[in-house]
């Protein structure tokens, strides 16, 4: 049995800083391996609420509800594991950078890395959304979806239209500098499945702030295209409204939708982030009830 410093060195020897990072930020906030809990049909139980008028008398715990003057139901803990499909932005513009920060892209990588880790230490199933395999949980899957984040070349920013199991979890990873329409029927389409999900919005600080000042040469991410700005710093305050303007109409969105959204920067603790994300999945909340 390889134990888990090894296995995640054999990972590493096809994405080093990928795998290593993602193996010790998963670590690093582990939630236990007891799964994402929630009320449903199994053996463990979870906890009791108060009765509602839709629950079925058989389900009220008379022996909990004598002790008040209330009724109550016991619930048991839903043990089957979820599918949770992910999906990454993998455009050209996720390679930007700049001074003193990694790219939106590696950024990306190991956080949806790590995530897939820990859940898969709480016995969830997998999948990235368009390799063609169906959600599985272990290693297996962990590893192949490594290998696919490895791949070098640039490919689609929005996700593929591809078929996902119902009521399963969905995770997207990406700047989100498509535009809105498109980013908007791509949503719709997915929690018109009956999907939930969950938007992680990857900004490079310097596409927040704006720091440039003097005359400033902007290239668009595959070089095709440049504008020079005489005084960079005299657009600095529109630009800022537009950026907040868009990712505000996104985060309203995904909550119309019942979805999640988190915007994390590159400057800032990816640990943090990979809490939020896992707290957003149901983790810390169902876990405490």
């Amino acid at each position: 049995m390889i134990d888990a410093q090894d296995d995640a060195e054999r990972l590493a020897a096809g994405l080093p800083p990928l795998l290593v990072a993602a193996e010790r930020l998963s670590s690093a906030v582990s939630l236990g391996v007891h799964g994402r809990r929630r009320a449903g049909m199994g053996e463990s139980f979870w906890q009791f609420r108060r009765y509602r008028a839709e629950d079925p008398a058989t389900a009220i715990d008379w022996r909990q509800s004598a002790k008040s003057q209330h009724l109550f139901v016991r619930e048991r803990e839903w043990e089957a594991a979820e599918a949770v499909w992910f999906w990454r932005d993998a455009s050209a513009g996720m390679n930007f950078k700049s001074a003193g920060q990694v790219t939106k892209l590696e950024r990306a990588n190991v956080l949806l890395l790590a995530l897939a880790s820990l859940l898969v230490r709480g016995g969830e199933r997998i999948a990235l959304l368009g390799d063609g395999r169906a959600p599985a949980t272990g290693r297996v899957p962990l590893r192949r979806i490594a290998r696919e984040l490895a791949v070098d070349g640039e490919g689609p920013s929005l996700p593929i239209d591809s078929p996902m199991s119902r009521n399963a979890q969905f995770v997207w990873v990406g700047d989100f500098l498509s535009p809105f329409a498109d980013i908007e029927t791509v949503l719709r389409r997915i929690a018109g499945q009956g999907i939930g999900g969950h938007l992680i919005h990857i900004i490079d600080p310097a596409e927040e702030d704006f720091p440039y000042a003097g005359r400033t040469r902007f290239d668009s991410p595959r070089g095709e295209a440049s504008e020079i700005v005489g005084r960079a710093e005299t657009i600095r305050d529109a630009y800022r409204t537009r950026f907040r303007a868009h990712a505000q109409t996104l985060s309203e969105l995904t909550r119309r939708l019942g979805w999640t959204y988190l915007a994390h920067r590159t400057d800032h603790s990816p640990q943090l982030a990979l809490v939020a994300l896992y707290m957003n999945l149901g983790g810390v909340r169902k876990m405490h009830g």
